[in-house]
């Protein structure tokens, strides 16, 4: 089987700064995986190049067969990619059933989906009427994984969903990844917190100064002496 998303030698650059080096890496159709790593190891940017936001050099990026190479963010977007940035972005003057609207592809399939958003993230529903700077931050960020659900993607780029979050609403929040692949779509997520996003991922690549240092099935991470010593304070 194919795998929906492939990466092979991905270099991207900042200026004179290399972001990421010959980075590779796959994701499946019916699986999370976590990128792991300390603040600045690269998680963000490989984001960034998988949905078009930051060039970058690669043998080759493809999803679902298809190169990405020169597609546009909007192009990426319509293959089926998603992405929920780092910082959550909500528009903060839009009521909650707003910022949700605005992000259907498919008028048609918008109540569809925003009842399968609703399912997902109950207070959503219970705040339709709320603005998005009203929210808390958990609920703010809930909100910014619906609302790039509303696309019905295929997969999920997830950055740092845990950010400023307290550890109840990170696990809570973290908690649903299942259910989004449960529901049809894959997650590459992207998280500081490294004993959550193991819970959630089956697999994880660790990166390190823009590096994949170390890969494999989650369950065999946690157990990784170097991960744990790294990450996980053992």
């Amino acid at each position: 089987m194919n795998p929906l998303l492939r990466i092979d030698r991905l270099t991207a650059r900042y200026g004179q700064i290399v972001a990421l080096q010959d980075v590779s890496l796959e994701v499946n159709a019916g699986e999370a995986v976590a990128l792991l790593g300390a603040n600045g190891a690269g998680k963000s940017t490989l984001l960034k190049s998988i949905i078009g936001f930051v060039s970058g050099t690669a043998a080759a990026m493809e999803f679902d067969g298809r190169a990405l190479s020169g597609l546009s963010v909007a192009a990426r977007a319509r293959l089926g990619i998603g992405y929920a940035p780092e910082g959550r972005r909500v528009f903060p003057g839009m009521t909650v059933r707003e910022n949700l609207e605005v992000a259907s592809r498919s008028p048609g399939a918008t109540r569809k989906r925003m009842e399968a958003v609703h399912a997902l993230f109950p207070v959503l529903a219970e705040k339709a009427s709320a603005l998005g700077w009203q929210l808390s931050g958990g609920q703010q960020q809930m909100l910014a994984v619906g609302r790039a659900l509303m696309s019905a993607p295929r997969l999920l780029l997830l950055d740092e969903p845990s950010l400023g979050l307290s550890p109840l609403l990170t696990a809570e929040v973290l908690a649903r990844v299942r259910s989004v692949v449960g529901g049809g779509t894959a997650v590459l997520l992207a998280e500081q917190n490294v004993a959550k996003a193991l819970e959630v991922a089956d697999r994880a690549y660790v990166l390190q100064v823009g590096k994949v240092m170390e890969s494999g099935p989650a369950a065999q991470l946690r157990h990784n002496p170097r991960i744990r010593e790294a990450f996980l304070g053992a």
